[in-house]
């Protein structure tokens, strides 16, 4: 699968499981989206598509690598929609 493919399907995800902050962005929480049934049999490498659409600037998130537990309560805020 491409990069740009998977980021396509990360940006549905976090908008079927995100919900719009006080900026009026839509944000996710890490583990929500890490530990959502779809999302596990869509996403081969999470936290790969993860970095790769940060760097693309499609999403943003503290940190540079997030992972599973120590950052389950991480906002992942889609920047564009």
């Amino acid at each position: 699968m491409n990069v740009s493919h998977e980021i396509s399907l990360l940006v549905e995800e976090i908008q079927r499981l995100g919900s719009k902050n006080a900026d009026g962005q839509t944000s996710v929480k890490f583990g929500v989206l890490f530990n959502d049934d779809r999302c596990a049999n869509i996403f081969e490498a999470l936290v790969g598509t993860l970095k790769a659409a940060k760097k693309k600037k499609v999403i943003s998130f503290q940190g540079e690598l997030l992972l599973q537990g120590v950052h389950d309560n991480v906002d992942i805020i889609l920047l564009q929609d």
